[in-house]
């Protein structure tokens, strides 16, 4: 992971600085897997690596949480994002891929 990461106060920001430095693709969470181009295709955890991660807890309301990951796949060559929310989503997610995004 880099360590020379920017901090912001929006969601919106790090997404803006983010398609900036090239990571284009939107992904999509999925129980096992990672989607994307409009969720035609996959990455399992073993062929994405996770860049840079962005936290932003809800001052006021906890639905506001939310974490941004710029994540790379050499296997597919692209870079993209996946924002996630906290908390519920977490339920429906293979061991693997919990394991893969809670590292950072």
């Amino acid at each position: 992971m880099n360590t020379q990461q920017p901090a912001f106060d929006t969601v919106t920001e790090a997404l803006s600085w983010l398609t900036e430095k090239g990571f284009t693709y939107n992904f999509n969470l999925d129980e096992n897997c990672i989607r994307f181009n409009n969720n035609q295709q996959s990455m399992s955890p073993e062929e994405f690596t996770i860049e840079y991660v962005f936290r932003f807890e809800g001052e006021t309301d906890p639905g506001d949480e939310d974490i941004v990951y710029g994540i790379t796949s050499d296997v597919h060559n692209i870079k993209g994002v996946l924002t996630s929310a906290f908390g519920p989503y977490a339920d429906s997610l293979s061991s693997e891929m919990i394991k893969k995004l809670s590292v950072h």
